[in-house]
């Protein structure tokens, strides 16, 4: 009897500790519903569920180029997704998924006993794809020793809620879109074009498998960091799609034994087609949304809201320059430091310690208060650092001021194709390496334009009247303030007479700086401003010689006028911005000068002049070396000490320009003949060329030739290039040599009152 009643006892105990730990289980659960631990989502929230999602960048040809993102997301429709990776999801991570209403009741009971009670492993977790997704749309959070039972708790009533709101396609939508796979990414679409290269729809049945199996552990079975670990996972998930009928046993064997191949895309920030272009865009573009609301009144957001910004950008043109830019300056680089050689500048203590002294560690640590010898102390402390050479990045061992030095001695590129019609942008190439050298040198970085500005020199004086056979004498003159402009070589004959267009396309700079006199330099500076050239020009006849300072964009918009019928088009690359439902937010305008800078005749003789400097001048080489039959117009320039190498390339249907240099104005080409923009910068454009030139995609371009010169025109140019002076010329110099004398404040003199003696002579024959 007494054992009855101990047994008794025992059984009330158990019962009432059972009763008691439901009830305390309920009291739990109620305080997690009723938002103790934290407000959970109600159903008008989960109704209009809105995730972060990738703003992307295309080209003009709809290829994928970028994107901007906190999180590296894009959605996809249930219509997009294939029906092997659906299978592979249920049969792998919740295969009694449409039995269910969120929480799969008998997989728990199976979790508690074979897990908990049995320790067997082999039987899988209790987490539904709805218990999944209600983790991923609402993350977890930290409450201590109850972190897990809370966050399990949340998670299963916004799991039930997800239930009755959406049907099954929406819950695999609404997942497939959230869940985080490896690197980063964030949903299936972006998932599938970052290791695959393809878009959701395309998946292969291997492909899904693959994405599938890395859900597990998403660093652990990285295809690409680990493909032996990737392939294992797959062929789990077919082996468990196999076990559950979703896949034939022939399809099974088949799929196994498939080779992993990723074709992987990083949309790094540092990293890969159009980095310099991506960066300008971005700031450009946050700048238009700041301007647009959404429907709620909120401003877009450019990394969240999941737009998609369309650029002018030609896709293979832009990769085709970025090869070309790559193959020429690693070949001029090691022509350059092998010509500098043991004396070079970066070399020199002094440069080196102006340079640290002007790095953002050292005046970092200088306002920290500490002194010139510490500071050294400290930036001369090796460590193993990347640095990058034309050999890809290479570690090294090595302190910040071997850094700052290494840095020192690199040539850097700026390089724009652009549309002359309507300005839009082709292709942009702003350094050798944006993840190294952020700095643009399309659109930020401004240099002395060298001879490039010449023709905006000989355009002003053909539309002040002056005969292209006008032949202007080579030898130096010396103007105010005792400056003499002289020639880049002392080859010229001094007795040589040449026409504007000899001289425009050999860039003999004595003759230039004449020709702007004679023209004028407030006409000069006028004409500029009719090219669309804003920059600051200086007052100074040196201008003649390029001593304006303007960005390679600039350059390119005003070169534009000679292409587009005198109109000058302003470079741009955005052409619209869309939101998720295709509704154009934003839409690029080509913009040009709305007159002509010129007349046709004087556009006519500039393109004629500058292809002659193509096929016979400073720019031959395009002909002979990279053997080019394009119909190209094109300027060469190099500047004072060889700092800037310059060249401008025209065809009827683009227009590029090319700079070439070091960052630091220190530093410069040793010699003429590397540094000069037929050998710095005019390579660039023949290697782009010739791969243009291959490939069919190109022809409007490359098979484009420029209208026939008008009989005019023709008649203008009709003349020898060049005559030597006659006896009593060079016995008595030519009068016309005093008159280059003159200030800038006597340029209101009329061009004839400028002529020498034997030009009026010649002057008068042509009126008879």
């Amino acid at each position: 009897m007494q054992n009855i009643l101990k047994s008794a006892r025992l059984w009330r105990i158990v019962l009432f500790s059972f009763l008691g730990l439901l009830l305390l289980g309920f009291l739990f659960y109620l305080s997690v519903y009723m938002g103790f631990w934290g407000t959970l989502p109600k159903e008008g929230e989960l109704q209009e569920l809105k995730q972060s999602e990738a703003t992307e960048i295309y080209s003009a040809d709809s290829t994928l180029i970028g994107k901007y993102y906190i999180f590296d997301r894009q959605s996809v429709l249930y219509e997009e997704l294939p029906q092997h990776l659906i299978d592979a999801l249920v049969a792998t991570e919740d295969v009694r998924f449409y039995k269910h209403s969120g929480i799969d009741n008998r997989s728990l009971l199976r979790v508690l006993f074979k897990t908990i009670l049995l320790q067997d492993d082999s039987s899988g977790g209790g987490s539904t794809i709805t218990l999944q997704l209600a983790k991923n749309l609402f993350g977890r959070k930290h409450y201590g020793l109850l972190s897990m039972p809370v966050n399990k708790v949340r998670e299963a009533i916004v799991a039930r809620r997800l239930e009755r709101l959406y049907t099954k396609d929406e819950i695999l939508t609404l997942y497939l879109n959230t869940v985080p796979f490896s690197d980063n990414t964030y949903g299936i679409e972006s998932a599938s074009r970052k290791f695959f290269s393809t878009t959701t729809k395309d998946l292969t049945l291997e492909q899904a498998a693959t994405l599938v199996g890395s859900l597990k552990a998403t660093h652990y079975y990285n295809p690409r960091l680990f493909p032996d670990r990737a392939i294992q996972r797959r062929n789990v998930v077919l082996s468990q799609m196999n076990k559950y009928g979703f896949l034939d046993p022939e399809d099974y064997e088949e799929a196994r034994e498939t080779a992993l191949e990723l074709d992987y895309q990083y949309f790094n920030y540092h990293e890969g087609v159009a980095p310099y272009l991506r960066e300008q865009l971005r700031k450009e573009a946050r700048g238009i949304l700041d301007s647009i609301q959404k429907p709620d009144g909120e401003p877009y957001n450019l990394y969240s809201d999941g737009l998609q910004i369309y650029t002018t950008l030609d896709y293979k043109m832009q990769v085709l320059a970025e090869e070309a830019m790559a193959e020429h300056m690693s070949r001029l680089q090691e022509l350059f430091e092998r010509a500098h050689g043991s004396r070079a500048p970066w070399k020199s203590q002094n440069l080196v310690q102006e340079v640290v002294r002007s790095s953002k560690p050292y005046q970092k640590l200088e306002q920290s208060g500490f002194s010139h010898q510490e500071i050294m102390d400290s930036l001369s402390r090796k460590k193993d650092m990347e640095l990058f050479d034309w050999n890809g990045q290479q570690m090294h061992s090595a302190s910040i001021i071997d850094s700052l030095q290494h840095y020192m001695k690199f040539l850097n590129v700026g390089m724009i194709n652009v549309e002359p019609q309507t300005g839009a942008v082709k292709s942009w190439v702003g350094g050798i390496n944006f993840e190294n050298f952020k700095y643009d040198h399309v659109s930020q970085s401004t240099r002395q334009v060298g001879s490039t500005f010449k023709p905006v020199v000989y355009a002003a004086a053909l539309e002040q009247g002056i005969d292209p056979c006008t032949y202007y004498p080579v030898r130096e003159v010396t103007y105010a303030e005792d400056w003499t402009p002289s020639n880049s070589t002392r080859e010229e004959d001094p007795d040589m007479n040449y026409s504007l267009e000899a001289a425009l396309s050999r860039s003999i700079n004595t003759i230039a700086v004449k020709v702007l006199m004679d023209a004028g330099l407030s006409n000069v500076i006028s004409q500029a401003r009719k090219m669309g050239i804003s920059t600051p020009i200086p007052q100074v006849p040196s201008i003649a010689l390029g001593t304006v300072e303007m960005s390679v964009k600039d350059l390119a918009s005003a070169y534009t006028s000679f292409a587009n019928r005198g109109h000058a088009s302003k470079a741009y690359f955005i052409d619209k911005i869309v939101d998720e439902q295709g509704n154009i937010l934003y839409q690029g305008q080509p913009m040009q000068t709305p007159r002509p800078a010129f007349s046709q005749t004087t556009r006519q003789l500039m393109i004629e002049m500058m292809k002659t400097t193509v096929n016979e001048g400073t720019a031959a080489r395009l002909r002979h070396t990279y053997g080019l039959r394009n119909d190209i117009a094109g300027k060469t320039g190099t500047t004072q000490n060889n700092k800037d190498g310059w060249f401008v390339g025209i065809t009827p249907n683009l227009v590029s320009v090319v700079w070439v240099g070091v960052d630091d104005h220190r530093i410069g080409f040793p010699s003429t003949a590397l540094g000069q923009g037929a050998n710095s910068a005019l390579p660039l454009f023949g290697l782009l060329m010739q791969k243009m030139n291959k490939d069919d995609h190109f022809n409007a371009i490359t098979q484009a030739r420029f209208a026939p010169p008008s009989a005019t025109v023709e008649m203008l140019l009709d003349c020898e290039p060049s005559r030597r002076d006659n006896f009593f010329e060079r016995l008595f110099g030519r009068s016309s040599d005093d008159s280059y004398r003159q200030s800038p404040e006597r340029e209101e003199e009329t061009s004839r009152e400028r002529k020498g003696f034997f030009q009026k002579i010649k002057d008068i024959f042509k009126k008879n």
